[in-house]
């Protein structure tokens, strides 16, 4: 019931006032500690039955149940995705499904038994102008795509990463987890890139080749809060992504297409246009879009017969999933971002401690428009490595020798 699972139960008593859903059920280890929850969310009054054990829930409740919603940790995600399966359900699985491509592989298995499929809640890919757009991208009318790429700044103070016992880590216990904005906070405009490079359908996915990254931090974690990635396609187009959580002020993100005849930008929350290289602006409003409710009502749709497919599958994060852990193997270590460049910022409004790093803006600037890796600037000895798919069973060891170091 606790974090952003809160935000799901908000979302479902509002769908369920509208008849589109039924809460039947929910569970927490602390469901008592959520007492003045429960009673703005009328458990009571809705019929909802509480458990302290999701194990036990499934036992009592899976007759009942079309799909188990699971907005917990990361590190849980593939033992209760396969608890709901043993019972003939699917999931709406919070992004990401898991960021280590062996359990992936493991959850696309359990899953093609059901006879409903499990979505991965990457929020964005059902946007409606997203997908007008991707339909003129597969119709040639911009011509060939030359590139995609995705700036990102989403500042987070300190204590975030100290939120809980996995924020900003490698490796929990024996699970490797590898919290980061690449595969958590910015999970959903990372899939998108991955979205609009996608050549064979409307929801379909780039398939990798290789990957080039350089990770850093500012932050004292365990894990990377500042990402250079380069990813080749197997159709040849190159991806770029510079993302970070160490900086201040307000968030932005970016993500754009470059193709032979325009260059489509993509603004979540504000705006979208298409650039022509004959001078032609073409801008697209974006209406307001509640990602959450409109995420469960696809996937209602689905499980009712009337869509095709979840809007993104286990299957369809294979990519994303290659992306995260090839990203660790090609860097080899986490590099810290050299000090003289890292500087404490207070927001006395927020009474929130964030850093920063000078020079943060350029150097995503010089990668995204040159290609120019942070390292040439100093920040760290020697560049990345080219990894590729085969480099992907070297994954947990590279990640648990990051995290012994």
């Amino acid at each position: 019931m606790g974090g952003f699972a809160g935000s799901h139960h908000g979302t479902v008593a509002q769908l369920e006032e509208r008849g589109e859903a039924r809460l039947i059920c929910t569970c927490d280890p602390r469901a008592a500690e959520f007492g003045p929850q429960q009673e703005q969310w009328r458990f009571a009054q809705r019929g909802v039955k509480v458990f302290d054990d999701y194990r036990i829930m499934l036992e009592a409740c899976h007759t009942e149940l079309d799909a188990v919603v699971v907005p917990t940790p990361i590190q849980l995600h593939a033992e209760m995705h396969a608890s709901a399966a043993a019972f003939g359900l699917p999931c709406y699985l919070e992004k990401p499904a898991t960021l280590d491509h062996a359990e992936l592989e493991g959850m696309i298995a359990l899953d093609a038994r059901l006879s409903k499929a499990s979505l991965v809640g990457f929020n964005f890919v059902i946007e409606k102008p997203r997908l007008a757009l991707k339909e003129r991208l597969l119709a040639g009318e911009f011509g060939g795509m030359r590139g995609a790429t995705l700036t990102a700044v989403w500042p987070r103070p300190t204590i975030y990463f100290q939120r809980n016992e996995w924020a900003g880590r490698l490796v929990v216990g024996d699970h490797v987890v590898i919290d980061s904005c690449l595969g958590n906070a910015l999970a959903h405009f990372v899939y998108d890139l991955l979205f609009w490079a996608g050549r064979s359908s409307v929801y379909s996915c780039a398939q990798l080749a290789a990957v080039r990254a350089e990770l850093y931090r500012a932050h004292a974690i365990e894990g990377a809060d500042t990402f250079f990635v380069e990813a080749d396609t197997s159709t040849g187009v190159t991806m770029r992504f510079a993302l970070s959580h160490a900086c201040s002020g307000p968030s932005s993100q970016s993500e754009e297409v470059i193709c032979e005849r325009a260059t489509v930008r993509y603004v979540v929350g504000q705006h979208a246009e298409v650039r022509w290289t004959d001078g032609r602006v073409e801008r697209i409003g974006l209406e307001p879009f509640d990602s959450l409710a409109e995420n469960h009502l696809e996937y209602y749709r689905y499980l009712r017969g009337d869509s095709p497919r979840p809007a993104a599958t286990l299957a369809d994060s294979r990519p994303f999933v290659a992306l995260n852990n090839l990203a660790y193997v090609s860097s080899g270590e986490i590099s810290a971002i050299p000090p003289e460049l890292i500087s404490p910022e207070r927001d006395e409004k927020e009474q929130k401690d964030y850093l920063n790093v000078r020079g943060l803006q350029a150097a995503q600037d010089q990668f995204i428009l040159r290609g120019t890796w942070p390292s040439v600037a100093g920040w760290r000895r020697e560049p990345g490595v080219v990894a590729t798919l085969s480099d992907l069973p070297r994954f947990h060891d590279v990640v648990r020798g990051m995290a012994q170091r």
